[in-house]
């Protein structure tokens, strides 16, 4: 168990409604000029306070883009017992505004560890609170739905309502364009790939990429902003949708884009891309009331009746109701019954709205990539 000593600093999480909840700082120093700043350009100690149900793979959560501007809270009760290591980043840095936590490990017991937690978010400039009360928190974002907060030392806490005043909002906020790549770039060079992919960075993670490489796939990643012909002038045996942080909507540019490339090649989006797609087809997206973030969200099936314990992240789901004639509506999430998955007749295109990378998360999606591949040797087969 964490030990409070005559160090540590007083802190206080305060949401928009006025809700406090008190701990103790840890990780990088908060600075009330950093919160107004925005350091490194992204925002710091302040966003949108969401959780997460995962009870390991912290350090994958913090790299996700996917948390661009969000407060996570852990609902798992003991963080950074197994430390970080040099293996699980998803991403090159940690993108979160701050960690939220109810016990932190600060001694790391794991043969794969080569450091703790605090100072991993420390290096990262990522701020955290813990020792604070972490189910009342979730219930209590359960209840009133996502809501913004700031992070900040308990003698500051009258700042709070000035900062939450005047900090952005986080609806149609265009979090894509903050996180993706600003050049295109190919993942890893193979001697002879089997298929050649062009991947659009809307917050990539790693592991989807290493998923598409080691079938052997070699992957291009473009800018969000790239355009459908930029996309096929490198004549791709499929297309890649990522996933990312935020609004889909607020990337209309995006879904403009893979309108252009629909039909042309085998399309597969997870996450932010499925949304992309929905859009792009003429459907809506809506914002949930509390997202899905967690290693076991159950999601159903419906061609083959299985269910799969899916890896999740996100804050908006497509609307079934405006999703057109030419695309059926493949996976149900089973708490909710929200779209998980689409297909669209007749394109070699679909879609789903969780991450089949798993990390973390159990492995049950594996095989959509198989499926991708399956795919792009049909459209082989055809030309």
């Amino acid at each position: 168990m964490t030990t409070h000593t005559e160090t540590s600093v007083p802190g206080v999480l305060i949401l928009e409604d006025g809700k406090e909840f008190e701990g103790y700082l840890f990780g990088a120093p908060i600075s009330l000029d950093d919160i107004r700043n925005r350091p490194r350009n992204k925002d710091f100690a302040y966003g949108e306070v969401v959780f997460n149900t995962s009870m390991t793979g912290y350090q994958e959560i913090l790299t996700d883009p996917s948390y661009y501007g969000q407060l996570i809270c852990m609902t798992t009760p003991h963080i950074g017992n197994t430390g970080v290591n040099e293996e699980d980043p998803e991403s090159s840095q940690a993108w979160c505004s701050g960690f939220i936590v109810h016990d932190i490990c600060h001694q790391a017991s794991n043969w794969r560890s080569q450091g703790n937690l605090e100072n991993y978010l420390r290096q990262n400039g990522i701020p955290g609170l813990y020792g604070v009360n972490t189910r009342s928190l979730t219930r209590h974002i359960r209840t009133e739905g996502a809501l913004r907060g700031v992070i900040l030392p308990a003698s500051e806490r009258h700042q709070a309502k000035i900062l939450l005043g005047y900090l952005p909002s986080f609806e149609g906020r265009d979090l894509i364009h903050e996180v993706t790549t600003s050049k295109p770039y190919v993942w890893k060079k193979l001697k002879n790939p089997k298929y050649r992919i062009v991947a659009l960075d809307f917050g990539i993670k790693w592991n989807l990429l290493k998923s598409l490489e080691q079938r052997g796939c070699e992957v291009e990643v473009l800018p969000a902003h790239a355009t459908a012909s930029e996309i096929l002038s490198r004549k791709p045996d499929g297309i890649f949708l990522s996933n990312g942080p935020g609004d889909p909507k607020a990337a209309p540019y995006a879904a403009e884009t893979v309108k252009g490339v629909l039909g042309k090649a085998p399309l597969f989006g997870v996450c932010m891309g499925h949304q992309i797609l929905a859009l792009a087809l003429g459907a809506k997206t809506y914002k949930l009331k509390f997202g899905h973030r967690g290693g076991n969200q159950p999601v159903l099936d419906r061609s083959s009746g299985h269910v799969e314990i899916s890896s999740h992240n996100h804050g908006y789901a497509v609307d079934a109701a405006t999703l057109p004639a030419s695309a059926e509506v493949t996976h149900i999430n089973l708490n909710d019954k929200t779209v998980e998955g689409i297909e669209v007749k007749g394109a070699q295109a679909f879609s789903v709205q969780y991450h089949p990378e798993a990390c973390p998360g159990p492995h049950d999606s594996a095989a959509l990539f198989d499926r991708f591949i399956a795919a792009m040797e049909a459209h082989h087969t055809l030309k």
